[in-house]
């Protein structure tokens, strides 16, 4: 009994150390600065009925707005990405807001007619800076699904302030809260959006999936995959607040699966989602590393997919890094 309490106590001094080395990690090497002052003009407003092409129309015209005063403030940088953003001519955003770090609600697909609507929520250090990797997987996945479902739509939802990959804000539900409060509402607009009957799915990308999973979802919903994942705070899909139905996945080549899941005084996330214990259905991810599970030609891909068309059935023999 004593030499059982004494391992305990082992396991438990353990936990805490790797903790604290994390937060001390984020502390002592902050790698994600605070955005500088970019001037931009506020976002556009819409009425609730207003239609997915007037709001691209006046979200093209506010980037272009934001390309200039980039420019005319001498943020070289920042002008260019904007200009690449809008390159085409065609972008579909539905929010744009060029201040500061940004926002960015972006379409692929025709929305309007969509029956299957993938909802990607990136993780850290995503920002009008780095939207361009974004970008890529949401554009990837669309034309993954595109081969088996035209009538599909994704939509790349950067709405909220994402956290340093290290820094203390990483480390705790913060910045995840915040976001699910703009989340949740978001989605019922978006069902009224789409097309009639469309069945919405949440793909949700590490510290996207602490968001996802603190965002109240409505019946619109069909199905929420977490991927990448660092935990979500929460001890099981029971104490999710959600009735769709959960996903979990991780690739052989991501690091975060050896990141400590455990959770003291608010700081860190707790139960591994790919844990059978947590009650998540696996799906496989093959070998990908943390940025790659949306890239063309990966299982983990075709997972996702699969996932979104409602195609696929929970894989007992995935595995989990």
């Amino acid at each position: 009994m004593r030499a059982s309490r004494r391992a305990g106590s082992g396991r438990g001094r353990l936990r805490r150390t790797l903790l604290g080395a994390l937060v001390a990690a984020a502390v002592a090497v902050p790698i994600s600065a605070a955005a500088p002052h970019v001037p931009a003009p506020a976002p556009a407003v819409f009425a609730e009925d207003t239609a997915p092409q007037s709001r691209y129309a006046a979200n093209r015209a506010n980037i272009a707005e934001a390309v200039r005063r980039a420019e005319d403030a001498d943020r070289p940088g920042r002008a260019a990405r904007l200009r690449t953003m809008e390159a085409s001519g065609a972008a579909q955003f539905l929010v744009f807001d060029g201040r500061g770090r940004g926002r960015a609600v972006e379409v692929f697909g025709e929305l309007e007619s969509a029956d299957r609507i993938a909802v990607l929520v990136p993780g850290s250090d995503t920002t009008l800076d780095t939207y361009e990797r974004f970008r890529a997987g949401a554009l990837s996945l669309q034309q993954r699904l595109q081969r088996e479902h035209p009538r599909s739509a994704v939509v790349a939802w950067l709405g909220y302030d994402t956290p340093g990959t290290v820094s203390t804000t990483v480390l705790t539900a913060g910045r995840a809260d915040e976001a699910a409060a703009e989340l949740g509402p978001f989605l019922d607009r978006l069902r009224g959006l789409a097309g009639p009957g469309a069945r919405l799915s949440l793909l949700c990308h590490s510290y996207g999936s602490v968001v996802c999973a603190r965002t109240a979802t409505g019946p619109a919903i069909g199905d929420m995959a977490l991927f990448g994942s660092p935990g979500t705070g929460a001890g099981s899909v029971r104490e999710l607040p959600t009735a769709a139905r959960v996903w979990a996945g991780r690739g052989d080549g991501d690091w975060i699966g050896n990141v400590p899941h455990v959770r003291l005084g608010g700081i860190g996330f707790g139960t591994d989602p790919v844990d059978p214990a947590f009650g998540a259905r696996a799906f496989r991810a093959g070998a990908v590393g943390h940025s790659d599970y949306l890239k063309p030609g990966t299982a983990s891909l075709d997972s996702l997919a699969a996932i979104v068309l409602g195609t696929t059935a929970p894989d007992p023999e995935a595995d989990h890094a």
